[in-house]
């Protein structure tokens, strides 16, 4: 393992046993789209200053992370939520105001990590649901997501308990800058959500919620990738350094806003 990857790692493993936020008063982190990779990551990260909510379609991809968070002292639930569905998402969101057990209830982070549909075919071969299917998690859902998630944020805004700015952050790709051949689908809706970044950091900057995105360009290095052979041994990005990433952007006073970061790899052609 490269000293970098190492570096990770153990910063990884420290931070692993040192989670414990005071879940009685702390605005939680809320996180769409928890799988073993990124998600999980970013979760890790930020479980260990906010009580965590962990969103996805299947339980099965925050079951064993809940766990792990809670009993490494930290405090998670999941709810299964379908954020391209408007009834699924109104219903998680009413969960999590049942759970803090506000009058007004508030947000501290936001994160949309869902990485939809997938569809890679000639263009001329796409039907109508393959092509919609890019839209309707990273268009639709990011829609519905800070729908639901920027009244939260905006009521946490000048709080006396308040370390860090409120903080809504986008998981873009490369296909937000660049729709590659046969991509038309997932280039379509990781534009759209892209923008409806740029929209939003322009209305909610300037009153105070912290709103970016952020273009992962080229492969992560998590489970279902572990097997891929690139060109170095350590050309994948690091799930942990993304969140890293993720939480310094958290971390931004207002004085010094960033609202899109590019993470690649040293080796990746761009």
């Amino acid at each position: 393992m490269r000293p970098t990857a190492r570096l990770y790692a153990l910063t990884n493993q420290l931070s692993r046993s040192t989670m414990g936020p005071s879940t009685s008063t702390a605005p939680p982190a809320i996180i769409a789209g928890v799988g073993p990779g990124t998600g999980a990551a970013v979760a890790r990260k930020f479980a260990q200053q906010y009580p965590v909510f962990l969103l996805a379609r299947n339980p099965s991809n925050y079951d064993t992370l809940v766990k792990e968070i809670n009993d490494r002292g930290g405090w998670a639930k999941g709810i299964s939520t379908d954020v391209s569905d408007a009834a699924s998402v109104k219903k998680a969101f009413e969960e999590i105001g049942k759970e803090r057990g506000k009058e007004q209830p508030r947000a501290a982070v936001g994160v949309f990590n869902v990485g939809g549909r997938f569809v890679r075919k000639p263009f001329l071969e796409l039907s109508q649901e393959d092509f919609e299917a890019g839209y309707e998690a990273n268009g639709r859902g990011a829609f519905l997501f800070s729908h639901a998630i920027l009244p939260l944020l905006l009521n946490n805004v000048g709080s006396a308990d308040v370390q860090f700015p409120p903080t809504l952050i986008f998981t873009g790709a490369t296909a937000s800058l660049k729709g590659s051949a046969l991509c038309a689908s997932f280039a379509m809706g990781k534009f759209a959500m892209r923008a409806l970044g740029q929209s939003l950091a322009r209305e909610f900057g300037p009153k105070g919620v912290h709103v970016a995105h952020a273009v992962i360009d080229g492969v992560i290095d998590i489970p279902r990738t572990k097997e891929w052979k690139l060109e170095g041994e350590d050309a994948k990005i690091s799930a942990d350094a993304i969140a890293d990433a993720y939480w310094y952007l958290h971390t931004q006073p207002r004085t010094t806003f960033s609202n899109e970061i590019d993470i690649r790899p040293y080796i990746e052609k761009w």
